[in-house]
């Protein structure tokens, strides 16, 4: 009896052995890559089982589940990153799963500009391969409120940068990303402004900066555009800047900015009313926000492109107009 005890744990002891040898050889398997480099994309919000599947379908691995099954065991079926993965060589399943779950990551990336307005944002956006477009539907005040955004509109409230995100992932998260990121800036800009600025609020001053960034030619006349729109505010002058009267003509804007058009009444027609837009005109960078918040002191109250990138300023109408006809040849109105 007792021979046979000892006959049968042996046999229990030696199927143990040869199945963890087994297992043990199964996991460390490296399946032949079908070329070199090989590239595949885990999006975002898969878990183990969809990311082991798009390994297998690009013939990085022979089987999903032995991934999973290895994830399971040892608890990192629920750490895997999504993104685009680049392999040289071949990966065991412990090693893809290492990858997988700690690894290095291809993410793609998108770079939305300063200037931009909301058309051109959402125009990126949806010519990019890598992102789900959740948003193409959505007019733009439906767009605002999944965004959160208050006043109907997310004009001016996305910060231009470059966002990294896994493929696979959708335009609102971006958005949310960029509307975020301008709502810090803007709050940390506005406790940071310059004591007697002419705005009534953050909303105002993200207003300003979006006209500051598109009437800015150089970077080093920021400032004192800056300072020019805020002596007009003061005094009640209008603004009288072409980039918003362009702004409000939207697609019926050909590139050629008319008389009539400057004449003719409209919420963004600052030649016609006084005070600020309804609305930002574009997606302003820091910069400008700092600018809009805190202007270059100055006495003057215009300025005209001269031709090369720079402003020429001036305190008195007299003097503008003098500036005008020496640098705006083509007949082009100064502000």
């Amino acid at each position: 009896m007792n021979r046979i005890l000892w006959l049968l744990a042996a046999l229990v002891a030696a199927v143990g052995i040869g199945s963890g040898a087994l297992a043990a050889w199964v996991f460390a398997w490296r399946t032949a890559l079908p070329e070199s480099p090989v590239e595949f994309v885990v999006e975002a919000g898969s878990g183990l089982r969809s990311a082991a599947r798009a390994a297998e379908s690009a013939g990085v691995i022979a089987h999903a589940r032995t991934v999973v099954v290895l994830g399971r065991m040892t608890g990192l079926d629920r750490r895997v990153r999504a993104g685009r993965y680049e392999l040289a060589a071949p990966v065991s399943a412990w090693e893809l799963l290492h990858l997988l779950t700690q690894g290095d990551v291809r993410l793609s990336a998108i770079t939305l500009v300063e200037g931009w307005t909301l058309r051109q944002w959402r125009a990126a956006l949806a010519a990019h391969p890598d992102l789900k477009q959740d948003s193409a539907a959505l007019a733009d005040a439906e767009l605002a409120e999944r965004l959160g955004l208050s006043g109907g509109s997310a004009e001016g409230w996305l910060f231009p940068d470059t966002y990294l995100f896994a493929p696979g992932s959708s335009d609102l998260a971006v958005m949310a990303r960029a509307a975020r990121a301008m709502h810090g800036h803007l709050d940390r800009e506005w406790a940071a402004r310059a004591e007697g600025v002419p705005l009534a609020g953050p909303y105002e001053a993200l207003i300003l900066a979006s006209i500051i960034e598109k009437e800015t030619g150089h970077p080093d006349d920021r400032g004192q555009v800056a300072g020019v729109f805020h002596n007009r505010l003061r005094i009640g002058m209008r603004l009288q800047t072409d980039p918003t009267v362009i702004y409000g003509l939207g697609e019926r804007f050909d590139g050629d900015l008319r008389r009539r058009d400057l004449v003719a009444d409209g919420p963004y027609n600052t030649y016609t009313r006084a005070g600020l837009p309804p609305t930002p005109i574009a997606m302003p960078g820091l910069a400008s926000l700092r600018a809009a918040m805190n202007p270059q002191p100055t006495r003057a109250l215009y300025f005209v492109a001269r031709g090369d990138g720079r402003s020429e300023f001036s305190e008195s109408l007299a003097d503008h107009n003098r500036a005008v006809r020496k640098f705006q040849l083509g007949g082009q109105s100064g502000r």
